[in-house]
């Protein structure tokens, strides 16, 4: 009797080695892999003319795929959830993310963790919902999260994702490409990772410059922050690239690091400085160039737990850098308590000189 018990559970253990095996193999198979430089669409193409030397508005917000919520944790933060907590709530999430990009009337938004057909935010297409309340504004979308099925947590595993970066404009698009960014996990975390990349929007200016419109979103959870050292690495180059075309150039999102000039040691708080916070290397910013965010206000919460004020740990990660032929007018961000999403948006005014 027990050679037959240890004979099936031999039989159960290899079958379950063999589907591992087959699944990783089907997921590399058909692993996205993005070209360095992809073309995208500019959507309802209508946009004005952007002048130089009047104000405009521009708000970086990570909506945390709608289901982020305050009552939210999860798993890679050390929580234990992988989605949102229900089809209703996410519903919840992004119709009110939605009222707070219509009622803040800026001239630009840079929206990152937008789902077009994801299990963790219901399969709910979130650029259709935020586009289409948004009829005045030309949108383009670059896919950073494609994969077919995230297996963990193993209890209640991430399954699809298919999700990106929105940026939407009241001005002419010209033309926007995906930069995939440099730096990759092991295999075969990798398969189941973002790939990373930015969008490069360009905006014709009424003076015959551009303004390079720079919307990203660095990675959070690579060991050391190996991975976003080579990402800030690929931005340095094309920023040097870019510079000497004397364009505007504003770089704007999830940074991923502490925004210098901000301190997240001024915030309450129980929990100490997570692993994956990193603060930006030294040699990174551009000579001239600007860091624009609002220092009292921070954009992001840890989600190891639902959030509590004073308890969770904050920081200011969110925010703009812009070239010295950039005037800044103002700067604030939107204390929204993560009531609907892990992060707090951030605006900015700036005038082209």
């Amino acid at each position: 009797m027990a050679i037959k018990v240890a004979k099936w559970l031999s039989y159960i253990i290899l079958s379950i080695a063999l589907i591992f095996i087959i699944f990783l193999i089907y997921v590399t198979v058909t692993d996205y892999k993005p070209a360095e430089k992809i073309p995208l669409t500019v959507n309802n193409q209508n946009g004005n003319m952007l002048r130089a030397n009047e104000p405009f508005t521009m708000t970086t917000f990570n909506i945390g795929y709608a289901g982020l919520d305050k009552e939210q944790d999860f798993f890679l933060d050390g929580g234990k959830m992988s989605k949102s907590s229900s089809k209703e709530q996410t519903l919840i999430n992004i119709e009110a993310i939605t009222s707070y990009i219509e009622d803040k009337k800026s001239d630009i938004y840079l929206l990152q963790e937008v789902d077009t057909d994801s299990s963790r935010s219901n399969h709910i297409n979130q650029v259709d919902h935020i586009s289409k309340k948004l009829p005045d504004y030309s949108y383009t979308y670059g896919v950073n999260y494609k994969v077919p099925w995230v297996p963990v947590p193993i209890l209640d595993p991430m399954g699809s994702a298919n999700s990106g970066i929105l940026t939407l404009s009241k001005y002419k698009i010209e033309q926007s490409t995906r930069f995939a960014l440099a730096g990759k996990e092991d295999w075969p975390r990798q398969l189941f990772d973002l790939d990373r990349a930015f969008t490069e929007n360009r905006i014709p200016i009424d003076n015959g410059k551009e303004l390079i419109l720079i919307h990203l979103h660095l990675s959070a959870y690579d060991e050391g922050g190996k991975v976003r050292k080579q990402q800030l690495q690929y931005l340095s180059q094309y920023l040097a690239n870019e510079i000497q075309k004397e364009n505007y150039l504003i770089l704007g999102g999830d940074w991923n690091h502490v925004i210098p000039g901000t301190d997240p040691y001024l915030f309450e708080t129980t929990e100490e400085w997570p692993d994956w916070l990193q603060e930006f290397p030294e040699t990174f910013k551009p000579e001239g160039f600007q860091w624009v965010t609002d220092p009292k206000v921070p954009t992001s919460r840890t989600t190891q737990y639902p959030f509590r004020e004073g308890v969770n740990f904050l920081a200011v990660i969110d925010g703009f850098l812009v070239s010295p032929n950039i005037e800044v007018i103002n700067v604030s961000g939107d204390y929204l308590g993560y009531e609907n999403s892990d992060h707090n948006p951030v605006t900015g005014e700036f005038i082209l000189k």
